[in-house]
C-alpha cells in the first residue's frame, strides 16, 4: 500500500476517534466495524466486522476494505473481503 494511502487511513482513523466520542458508539472497534460494513456494503455482518476490529489493526482492515470497495467488478464485497483477509492471515 502506498505511503499516501497509509497517511489517508491514519487521518481517517483520527476522525473516527473524534466521531466515536460524539456518537452513541461506546468503543472504537464498534465504529470501525460499522464503517467496514458500510464500505463493503454488507450490513448483515456488521457484528463480525466489529469482532475483527477488536482483534486486528484498524489500518489493515480499512486499507483492504478501501481497496476492495474501489473495485467496481466485485459484486459481493463482504465475501471477497473475508476471502482475501483469511488468505493474508494464513501466510
Amino acid at each position: 500500500m502506498a505511503a499516501n494511502s497509509n497517511k489517508e487511513i491514519r487521518d481517517y482513523l483520527k476522525t473516527i476517534g473524534e466521531r466515536a466520542r460524539k456518537s452513541r458508539v461506546y468503543a472504537k472497534h464498534q465504529l470501525i466495524g460499522l464503517l467496514l460494513a458500510e464500505i463493503l456494503e454488507d450490513e448483515k455482518h456488521k457484528s463480525l466486522y466489529m469482532k475483527m476490529a477488536k482483534k486486528y489493526r484498524e489500518e489493515e482492515l480499512l486499507g483492504l476494505a478501501k481497496t476492495i470497495a474501489e473495485n467496481k467488478k466485485i459484486k459481493n464485497k463482504g465475501a471477497y473481503f473475508m476471502k482475501v483477509w483469511h488468505k493474508e492471515k494464513r501466510k
